[in-house]
């Protein structure tokens, strides 16, 4: 067998080779295949056209090896610049299972770089977001940065941040081990420093800061409890000194709100003074109708039939518009006597409206950073717009729960007393509870003792904390379940004339009997 070859310039084939592997798959993988194809040329040494000159007219062609790797030289003809000579093809070694290994290497290594740039390509995408999330923790850290400088944050904060910040260095630490780059190195720097000042935050301020202010907050509530009550006012109901409630019935009365259930904020009951003479078995309703969040009327009835047929009804209007002065904001109202109690339109005051006079008196409530305009709501599973302020009554009198900056979110209960000789409203005593004001859902007073609620799911809410005002003690291990018809709840309101809690329930008015 003849076979005719046209001798090629040296080391052509293996430089388009080359070329064609390179431009296909990236250097990586190409100089493997490359190096392997030099060292094949070099073993197959071709003969140049001067080599064949000065020769006689024989030329060899090697086109394939023997067994140990070497070339075998076989005779031939030059002829018109072509080299003819015999080729026995049953001795061609191509090392084709060297070829197959190596086609397979390369295949492996370019299914490797495809992976590769995958994750390089998602994680220029995420890097912008990381960084974006860091320079907005910053941001937010930067508008609370006075409770660091007055040590107001809570413990709960700081733990949310820890946790925030875990994540955050998980992301980045995968980030920074793909790419590796000036970028990368920054940000594992920024959130390094960022974890530095939270565990400074932990260690200086709530161990140690945290151990004084709630020392002081003990002091200062024993030092309100020996202030005395009048004792008339504990004594003369049997029941308060058994001790906490120990149950709430199920719904003894259910109605929609006689101005439509669509008005689902606000405030109703039953007159609270106990010894009350013109008013002692109203009814009265206050919706909040301006944004849910604003009103200026209450509606009174005289009797509970009336009230039920929502018939021979009374309007008070008590500030000529609702962002008057003397409006009322949020679902915070209270009929006691004559005179509807309430907080006043944006501020840390509690208005007194007199129903027979029409005169309205306030009185500001103490504290460091009285909340008000939606800065403490009841919250806990969704928050009641502007609940800042809630006014309530029980057998002691009337009280105000709110919260301040000075006590880092937590409830604060003051006793509210309206001298008659002076026509004034006075706050005579204030305690502060460790209760985090957004992680109640409601509260209410029942003999001295405040009681806070929680969201449970759709139709229930649970009574879960308890403080008395007369030792400064708390408990939370309550779990009194609190029946409703609808998600939400505006306000809660004990009522001590008939020993019923009154709930607003989205436009549903409830009415429970409380258990001691």
């Amino acid at each position: 067998m003849l076979m005719r070859a046209t001798l090629p310039s040296r080391g052509l084939p293996g430089r388009r080779l080359q070329g064609r592997i390179r431009q296909g798959i990236g250097w990586l993988c190409a100089s493997r295949l490359v190096n392997w194809l030099e060292a094949s040329a070099k073993e197959t040494r071709e003969l140049d056209s001067t080599e064949l000159d000065n020769r006689e007219p024989q030329c060899c062609w090697d086109p394939h090896f023997l067994g140990d790797g070497q070339a075998q030289r076989v005779s031939g003809q030059k002829k018109n610049g072509s080299c003819v000579c015999p080729v026995d093809s049953n001795q061609w070694s191509f090392p084709a299972v060297k070829y197959e290994a190596v086609l397979q290497q390369l295949q492996s290594c370019e299914g490797s770089l495809n992976i590769l740039q995958e994750q390089v390509i998602l994680s220029n995408k995420r890097l912008p977001q990381i960084q974006a999330l860091v320079e907005n923790m910053t941001a937010r850290l930067e508008p609370h940065q006075y409770l660091h400088d007055r040590g107001l944050y809570t413990a709960l904060s700081l733990r949310l941040m820890g946790q925030e910040l875990n994540q955050l260095e998980t992301d980045i630490s995968a980030i920074h081990s793909q790419l590796n780059n000036t970028q990368t190195q920054k940000l594992s720097k920024e959130v390094d420093k960022l974890r530095t000042d939270v565990d400074k935050m932990q260690m200086s301020d709530t161990i140690n800061m945290k151990t004084v202010k709630e020392r002081l907050r003990y002091l200062k509530n024993t030092a309100e409890s020996c202030k005395s009550i009048p004792k008339e006012l504990i004594c003369r109901d049997s029941y308060c000194l058994k001790g906490l409630i120990t149950g709430i019935s199920d719904p003894v009365m259910t109605k929609v709100s006689p101005h439509d259930k669509s008005y689902i904020s606000g405030s109703w009951g039953k007159q609270a003074q106990m010894d009350s003479e013109g008013q002692k078995n109203s009814y009265w309703v206050q919706p909040l109708v301006s944004g849910h969040i604003w009103g200026n009327s209450l509606r009174v009835y005289q009797t509970y039939e009336d009230f039920m047929a929502s018939a021979n009804h009374k309007d008070f209007t008590f500030a000529p518009s609702y962002s008057h002065a003397d409006a009322i904001e949020g679902p915070s109202a209270v009929l006691y006597g004559e005179a509807l109690y309430y907080h006043c339109y944006r501020s840390a005051d509690v208005c007194r409206y007199d129903l027979k006079s029409n005169i309205v008196k306030r009185v500001t409530l103490p504290g460091t950073g009285v909340g008000f305009n939606n800065k403490f709501p009841y919250c806990y599973y969704d928050c009641r717009a502007n609940s800042d302020v809630d006014v309530e009554a029980d057998e002691t009198g009337l009280w105000a729960l709110y919260a301040t900056v000075g006590n880092h979110g937590n409830l604060v209960v003051s006793r509210l007393v309206w001298e008659s000789e002076a026509e004034t409203l006075n706050v005579t005593q204030t305690w502060e509870t460790r209760l985090f004001k957004r992680a109640v859902s409601n509260a209410f007073m029942v003999c001295g003792v405040l009681y806070a609620t929680r969201y449970m799911d759709e139709h229930h809410e649970e009574v879960f904390y308890a403080f008395d005002t007369a030792t400064g003690k708390e408990d939370n291990s309550l779990a009194l379940p609190l029946v409703k018809v609808a998600e939400g709840v505006a306000s809660l309101s004990y009522n001590p004339t008939n020993k019923q809690i009154y709930m607003y329930n989205d436009g549903y008015l409830l009415a429970y009997q409380a258990h001691f």
